[in-house]
C-alpha cells in the first residue's frame, strides 16, 4: 500500500463510533505481551464479525479517536534481541499473517498499524491462551463460551476465497487483473465504468470490498497478468517440459505459465500441441501430418489438472513429455477413487470450476475423462493410466501400441475403461464394440473373448445380465453400475 492509502485506512477506521472487537486504538506502546494478546483477541474478533482483518493502530487516542501519533515504531522494537514481528509469531497458535506498517499521517504524526487477518474456524492463542475484546477491554475467550463455539463452528474458507492481494485501490485491479478477459470469455460487452466492471468482478468473488479493494485467490488464479505479483499464487504457475527420451535424464525446453489461467491456459495448449509428435500420413496426391495424441484429451486432462489439484499441497500442475508418452500431474489427492473417474464428479475447487466452466473450458458436470477415453480409443490407442502417490495425482496418456504389445494388466484396464464410456453413454459393452476398439478382425473374437474373461476374473466387470446362457450376445457393464436384474427388479411390484 501507499502511504495515501495507509492515511485513507485510518481515516476509515477513526469513522467507527467506538473500538469494536476487531478495531483497537492506542497512543503509545506498553509491553510486547500485550501486543501478542491484542492479535489474538482483534482476528478472533475479526472472524465473529465477518471481518477479513482486525486493527491495531498506535496513533490514535481510543476515546476520541483523535489522530496525536506515537513515538512507538513496532518494526524497530525488539523482545529478548529478537524482532517483535518474529517473537510474537512464534507464540501465536495458529500462527497467522499479521503484519506491521509504520507511516507518517502528516508531518507531526507517526502511525504504526498491525493489520491482522481473521482467524479461519480455529481461534487464535497467545502463550496458549485465547483472548477476545468486550468493548475496550480484553478478555480471555474461554469467558465467553457463546463466542467461542462462534469461531469453531465458523466453516473454513475456501482457497478461493481467501484474500491474495489486498488494500488495493480500483485502478490497482485493471493493474493487476485482466479485466476485459472476463467479459470476453463471458460473451459479454465490457462495461463502460470502471465501476461496473468492478461490481461485477465483486459479484463473481473475483474481488472483494471493504474499506478498499482486495483480490482473491479466485481472481488472482484466473485473471492474473502476472503471477509473480501474487506471492500466495506464484507457486501454483502451470509448468510443461518436453524431454529426450523415456525418462527425466535430458530435458529439451520448458514453460512456465505466468498469466492466470483463463488468460494463459490457450498459449500453454498450443505450445504443448507444438511439442508432440506427429506421424505422417501419405494419400494419393498429398502428406498430412496427423498428431500422435488426440488434442481434445490433452485439452482436457491438463484443465482438470488445473481446476481439481489440491492448493493446500505443494507444488503446481505439471505436464511432462516423453517420446512414449505425456505424464499430467497435479498435486493432491482425488476426492473420488480413480476407478470411478469417469463416471464420478467431485471438486474441491467449486468456484473455480464452476467459473472455468461458464466461461467454457470445460463441461458442467462430469471429469470429462469419457471424453478422454473416447478420443483415446479413437486414436486406437493404450489405455490412460492413474497413478495416486506421495500426495500428487497422475494421469498418463501412451503413444500407440499393438494389441500384443500390451500388457495382460493393460489389457484389463483397457477393457473396464470401454465399459466404462459404453456405460456412461448408456450402451453396453460387448465382443464386438471391444474388437472394434481394438480394430481386431471378426475372426480373432477368440482374443477379445479371453480379455472379457480375463477382466471378469478380476471383478472389474460383470455381466449385465448373469441368467443369460447364451454368450454370443452378452453384454457387460462396470462392477459398480446397476445390473439388469437389479434394475427390473427395483420395478416389480412387492
Amino acid at each position: 500500500m501507499t502511504n495515501q492509502q495507509f492515511i485513507e485506512l485510518v481515516n476509515e477506521l477513526i469513522k467507527q463510533p467506538h473500538e469494536s472487537e476487531w478495531v483497537e486504538f492506542k497512543l503509545n506502546f506498553h509491553s510486547v505481551e500485550e501486543i501478542g494478546e491484542r492479535i489474538s483477541a482483534l482476528s478472533n474478533g475479526a472472524c465473529i464479525h465477518h471481518q477479513l482483518f482486525g486493527y491495531l493502530v498506535y496513533g490514535v487516542d481510543e476515546e476520541t479517536h483523535i489522530i496525536r501519533g506515537t513515538t512507538f515504531m513496532g518494526k524497530q522494537n525488539k523482545k529478548e534481541n529478537e524482532e517483535i514481528e518474529q517473537w510474537l509469531s512464534t507464540r501465536l497458535n495458529p500462527r497467522i499473517d499479521f503484519n506491521i506498517y509504520e507511516f507518517d499521517y502528516d508531518a507531526r504524526k507517526h502511525i504504526t498499524i498491525f493489520v491482522i487477518p481473521a482467524t479461519k474456524s480455529q481461534p487464535v492463542k497467545f502463550l496458549d491462551h485465547a483472548y477476545i475484546r468486550m468493548g475496550s477491554i480484553t478478555r480471555k475467550l474461554n469467558e465467553f463460551p457463546e463466542k467461542q463455539a462462534k469461531i469453531l463452528k465458523k466453516e473454513s474458507t475456501p482457497f478461493e476465497k481467501d484474500i491474495s492481494r489486498d488494500h488495493l485501490t480500483a485502478s490497482d485491479i485493471t493493474e493487476f487483473l485482466n479485466t476485459k478477459a472476463y467479459f470476453k470469455f463471458m460473451n459479454l460487452p465490457y462495461p463502460s465504468t470502471q465501476e461496473s466492471v468492478l461490481n461485477k468482478f465483486i459479484e463473481e468473488g473475483l474481488i472483494v470490498n471493504g474499506t478498499d479493494y482486495a483480490i482473491t485467490n479466485l481472481g488472482a488464479l484466473l485473471f492474473a497478468k502476472d503471477l509473480k505479483d501474487f506471492e500466495n499464487i506464484e507457486r501454483k504457475s502451470p509448468r510443461a517440459i518436453v524431454y529426450k527420451g523415456k525418462n527425466k535424464l535430458a530435458a529439451k525446453r520448458e514453460l512456465i505459465v505466468s498469466k492466470g489461467y483463463a488468460i494463459g491456459l490457450g498459449d500453454m495448449l498450443t505450445w504443448i500441441n507444438g511439442q508432440l509428435p506427429a506421424n505422417e500420413e501419405i494419400g494419393k496426391a498429398t502428406r498430412t501430418m496427423t498428431g500422435m495424441y488426440p488434442e481434445i484429451a490433452i485439452k482436457e486432462l491438463v484443465i482438470n489438472a488445473l481446476i481439481h489439484q489440491d492448493f493446500a499441497e505443494k507444488g503446481c500442475p505439471v505436464i511432462e513429455i516423453f517420446t512414449d508418452r505425456i505424464e499430467i500431474t497435479n498435486p493432491g489427492t482425488p476426492l473420488v477413487s480413480p476407478v470411478r473417474f469417469i463416471d464420478a464428479y467431485s471438486s474441491r475447487n467449486i468456484q473455480l470450476a464452476d467459473l472455468m466452466c461458464r466461461m467454457g473450458f470445460c463441461e458442467e458436470t462430469g471429469s470429462g475423462l469419457d471424453k478422454v477415453i473416447f478420443y483415446n480409443e479413437l486414436y486406437q490407442l493404450p489405455p490412460i493410466d492413474i497413478i495416486v502417490a506421495e500426495k500428487q495425482t497422475k494421469i498418463i496418456i501412451y503413444s500407440y501400441k499393438s494389441l500384443n504389445d500390451i500388457d495382460k494388466k493393460g489389457k484389463i484396464w483397457a477393457c473396464y475403461q470401454h465399459a466404462c464410456l459404453k456405460y456412461v453413454s448408456n450402451e453396453k459393452m460387448t465382443n464386438q464394440s471391444l474388437r472394434e476398439r481394438f480394430y481386431i478382425e471378426d475372426q480373432n473374437t477368440a482374443i477379445i473373448s479371453r480379455i472379457i474373461r480375463d477382466s471378469l476374473a478380476e471383478n472389474i466387470i460383470k455381466e449385465n445380465d448373469p441368467e443369460k446362457k447364451s454368450k454370443k450376445f452378452a453384454c457387460y457393464i462396470p462392477f459398480w453400475a446397476s445390473s439388469y436384474e437389479k434394475v427390473i427388479g427395483l420395478n416389480e411390484a412387492p
